[in-house]
């Protein structure tokens, strides 16, 4: 008989939150569904006994602390935890403010923190459990327009990096993944914020991006229902990877910039094999 997993799933009312909290459901796990404010897109599930509902933001660590062990306390246990909560940020490098960009660190990033730090004192204790953080495509690689939102993802590839290594002697997993453009609402106006400013210099670089993002809205390759089912086979691998790109973008972009890598090193590897004392 299959052993009931509890996952701890963060903004899980849409986009790949919901998507995978429902196929979580579908397999028979149990989820604890952290939602901001609008839990409207679980409301076909709300009487799904395996499914327990708290508000969270993931900025406010006490908040963060408290939901958790909420959440642990309902269903006794913790066995999967996703970072999902998250939203983009498009704009050319000079165009974002300091407090467009703090605002983006401070969801992605330290919102992701709050939460692993939440749930690590009950795996220790238990000396299980998988960690699992929503990075992107642009956290593979850079792109016009989004290398603050991507500077936000790049920081989750190596927090993710690290944890896997501190985490294996105790028995945790840890594991990145990095999706392509999948068909959900991440480039509506509710998961995608655009700078305020905007400078004319770049409306042939960021101004066809920003024109690209709107064309390709609902339009984008990946199926999220597939990628649901990639964190079921995730989560149930006895040696899961440290690293999942997911979608055929984003392995194109992880090898084109390693191409990129390395053609650098071979074309500058006098000088970079030459800086070590002799």
């Amino acid at each position: 008989m299959k052993k009931q997993k509890i996952w701890l799933i963060t903004g899980a009312s849409r986009g790949f939150g919901l998507d995978i909290t429902k196929k979580v459901l579908e397999s028979g796990d149990k989820v604890i569904a952290t939602v901001r404010k609008d839990a409207k897109g679980l409301e076909e599930h709300k009487d799904n006994k395996d499914l327990y509902i708290v508000e969270m933001d993931v900025t406010d660590e006490a908040k963060v602390k408290k939901a958790v062990r909420r959440g642990i306390t309902h269903f006794w246990g913790i066995d999967v935890v996703v970072n999902n909560a998250g939203y983009g940020l498009l704009a050319a490098i000079e165009e974002g403010t300091d407090a467009e960009v703090k605002r983006n660190y401070e969801v992605n990033v330290f919102g992701t923190l709050n939460v692993i730090r939440a749930v690590l004192p009950f795996m220790r204790k238990q000396g299980s459990g998988h960690i699992i953080n929503i990075s992107s495509l642009g956290g593979l690689g850079a792109s016009i327009g989004w290398g603050l939102y991507g500077s936000t993802k790049f920081a989750i590839e190596g927090i993710t990096e690290s944890l896997a290594l501190e985490l294996a002697p105790l028995g945790i997993k840890a594991t990145v993944v990095a999706p392509g453009f999948f068909r959900t609402n991440f480039l509506d106006e509710s998961s995608l914020t655009r700078s305020e400013q905007v400078i004319e210099d770049y409306a042939d670089t960021v101004g066809k991006m920003r024109g690209f993002a709107t064309k390709a809205n609902y339009n984008q390759p990946g199926d999220p229902a597939k990628l649901a089912d990639a964190f079921i086979k995730l989560a149930s691998s006895e040696n899961p990877p440290v690293h999942l790109p997911l979608g055929k973008d984003a392995i194109k972009r992880f090898r084109d910039k390693v191409a990129a890598f390395e053609k650098n090193i071979e074309e500058w590897l006098e000088v970079i094999a030459g800086t070590d004392l002799q």
